[in-house]
């Protein structure tokens, strides 16, 4: 990409348009001057960062160009300028395919010289992801992906997992919904890394409380027809049907289960991956009781909604919770250069490790040496018909799931940065 002079970039948001479906064209490059004197620690002048995720398919709605929209909510936040260096944006949809991800990862690094990759939300991508920015010493902030070995087996010294992992939505969902009258579940499942990881930590989790998992199907990626899997799990003495699954293929086939009477004759819906974007899609008349953990609600407190009014300003509906914790992400991430005076890699990431997150959505919380994020989670339920009161007004907080008891100890993952 041919650089450009960041003084002649426009400071609004600016349409996207992709390039053969795959690049999309500088979002947003912010700070008007050029900078007095530039950081010899600061290539290029310019602190270039990207936004990578699924910009037109399943994942859309729920990551999309909402992230990119918190990503730039969170550069302008930070004044446009870390250390008198402008901070540049760019958009990349992947597709939801890793060898697309890989590829355009080594031209965010070879060609545009980005210094840091955000959001993914596809985990098959995001371990693509990771080794190439791992080879490149580039960091990456894996938001909307849950794959636990990006903090395990596959660990970076430059990689980060900001928001949750399928051993934490395991664990914190199981034990959430888990009783007398919901020991017997059946899994419907996305048929690529999140949905395997995700069928495997639920089996392991219910089986130490005692339960069953009296069935389980996989489906393909963009998944429009549940019906047969619906009909699977009514007839399999369940208790609790758990999609496990995202975007919109958890809307069709949550959508699909009120409608075929699956979910009304007393079955628990439990749905690891779940935001009020799914939840408006079906309406609270279907989805009504649908139980899940979010990092973010927007009617949670005061901070939520402050910040949901600027995100709506914008996307004309309040973030996701993978949304805010995009912004959450880039503004922890521009904090340490501030601190660091760099944007190496490595050194980054270190102060990344060193500084505590705060911001709206997170309180006091460490990354950990391994990469992962100490984050609580919200436990929500969507309301009941009766019990909305507005647009978005759609769950209701019924407790908080904390980090130290549902994510997986530093000792139990394999990472190799873990010092024995």
């Amino acid at each position: 990409m041919k650089k450009t002079n960041p003084a002649a970039r426009k400071t609004t948001l600016a349409k996207i348009t992709l390039a053969g479906g795959l690049l999309a064209a500088p979002l947003v490059a912010l700070g008007l001057a050029q900078p007095q004197a530039a950081l010899a620690q600061v290539s290029d002048n310019v602190i270039r960062i990207a936004v990578m995720n699924d910009q037109s398919s399943a994942y859309s709605d729920t990551s999309g160009r909402g992230s990119a929209v918190a990503a730039e909510l969170a550069v302008q936040d930070a004044g446009g300028k870390v250390n008198g260096m402008p901070v540049e944006l760019l958009v990349v949809d992947h597709q939801n395919k890793a060898d697309i991800g890989a590829t355009q990862a080594k031209k965010l690094i070879d060609v545009d010289r980005v210094d840091a990759l955000f959001d993914m939300a596809n985990s098959s991508v995001s371990l693509a992801v990771q080794e190439i920015t791992r080879q490149a010493g580039k960091v990456v902030v894996h938001v909307g992906s849950a794959h636990v070995d990006l903090y395990g087996k596959a660990c970076s010294p430059t990689g980060a997992l900001w928001l949750y992992d399928s051993h934490a939505l395991a664990k914190g969902l199981a034990h959430a919904i888990y009783g007398a009258q919901s020991k017997n579940w059946f899994m419907i499942v996305a048929d690529y890394a999140f949905g395997h990881a995700m069928q495997q930590d639920m089996t392991k989790t219910l089986e130490a409380l005692g339960g069953k998992v009296s069935g389980a199907v996989r489906h393909p990626l963009g998944q429009a027809d549940f019906s047969s899997f619906l009909l699977q799990s009514a007839g399999s003495n369940t208790n609790v049907l758990a999609l496990l699954n995202a975007g919109t293929d958890t809307t069709n086939a949550l959508k699909q289960a009120g409608e075929f009477g699956v979910t009304g004759k007393g079955m628990v819906v439990a749905t690891p991956i779940f935001t009020i974007v799914n939840a408006k899609a079906i309406g609270p008349q279907l989805a009504q009781g649908t139980q899940f953990l979010a990092g973010y609600y927007w009617d949670a407190d005061d901070a939520s909604r402050a910040f949901a009014k600027r995100f709506a300003e914008k996307m004309k509906r309040p973030p996701t919770h993978t949304q805010a914790g995009v912004y959450s992400a880039v503004n922890h991430y521009l904090k340490a250069i501030a601190a660091a005076k760099t944007d190496d890699g490595p050194q980054v990431m270190r102060k990344m490790k060193e500084l505590p997150v705060n911001d709206f959505m997170t309180k006091n919380a460490t990354l950990r040496e391994d990469g992962r994020l100490m984050r609580d989670m919200l436990l929500l339920q969507v309301k009941q018909p009766a019990d909305v009161k507005g647009e978005w007004d759609l769950a209701e907080v019924r407790g908080v799931a904390k980090a130290g008891d549902t994510i997986r100890p530093l000792a139990e993952g394999g990472c190799a940065l873990v010092k024995s």
